[in-house]
């Protein structure tokens, strides 16, 4: 069945949503990222902590237990191992983080979902703001990592925030399907959570994708998140800009584009029937 006028057109206001309640998002936001840590002594230092445990972990395993190992899997990568681990790691615990927690935002605000009166087109939103407080602390640390290998911050890095915003809309263009499908199907945590596995192996992270046939290559980049992981590791290590591959860039927006079409239409279509099921 094809959309009615009125559904075409609130795929489109979502901008609009987000500037007219930005000072709710940003507070609601502070107030999910607080939660999370409620009752423990060290609150929110305990999502900087993960990070920096995560990537001495690294460390210790790769470029001093496994050094073999490592040079094994990056293969012809001209930078140091932990630092192309870490590049990569951080883009992708922002999209798992953001996954996870977005595709929730419903059934965990449920008592807002009963309001008639609240927005409900926000609650993504404000589950993958939420998620961004860390992703900051991380790309701080990794920072930090390119400059204790000599990789020192330059005109280039300030294409991180270029690469974070494409993160940011992936996400909550998927996070409008999944939350909208999480109200009635709970069994799609599980099963993101296995395709998070599935994927973080899928996407040249842990290994360098540079050792694969060009054939392999194309099929590899057609994961959104693919652009975004080669995208930091760039703007950390290397002296090219995003526009300088544009086929890829508008591929990437292409899919970006579709998908959040997508999602908005499937929310709309469903958020009907979101009070009765929770």
């Amino acid at each position: 069945m094809s959309m009615n006028r009125e559904s075409k057109k609130k795929i489109f206001t979502l901008p609009g949503e987000i500037i007219k309640n930005r000072s709710l998002i940003w507070s609601l936001s502070k107030n999910d990222f607080k939660k999370r840590y409620a009752g423990s002594y060290l609150g929110a230092i305990w999502a900087m902590v993960q990070p920096v445990v995560t990537v001495l972990l690294y460390y210790i395993v790769f470029d001093k237990i496994f050094q073999s190992r490592s040079e094994a899997m990056a293969g012809d990568v001209p930078i140091p191992y932990v630092l192309f681990l870490t590049a990569g790691l951080v883009p992708w615990f922002y999209f798992s983080e953001s996954l996870n927690h977005g595709t929730q935002a419903l059934t965990e605000y449920s008592y807002l979902v009963k309001k008639v009166v609240f927005n409900i087109d926000i609650l993504p939103v404000i589950k993958v703001v939420a998620a961004t407080f860390i992703h900051l602390f991380f790309a701080f640390v990794l920072l930090i990592v390119a400059c204790i290998y000599r990789y020192y911050p330059s005109v280039y890095t300030i294409q991180m925030i270029y690469y974070s915003f494409c993160m940011f809309m992936l996400v909550l263009a998927l996070c409008y399907t999944t939350s909208a499908l999480m109200v009635f199907f709970k069994d799609l945590a599980q099963i993101i959570q296995i395709a998070l596995q599935i994927g973080m192996w899928a996407t040249p992270i842990l290994w360098n994708i540079g050792r694969l046939s060009k054939t392999a290559q194309f099929f590899i980049k057609i994961n959104p998140v693919c652009y975004i992981v080669n995208g930091y590791r760039t703007s950390v290590c290397s002296t090219a800009w995003f526009f300088e591959d544009m086929p890829y860039t508008i591929y990437f927006w292409c899919f970006v584009t579709v998908f959040m079409l997508i999602g908005r239409a499937v929310f709309n279509k469903l958020k009907i029937h979101f009070a009765d099921v929770l």
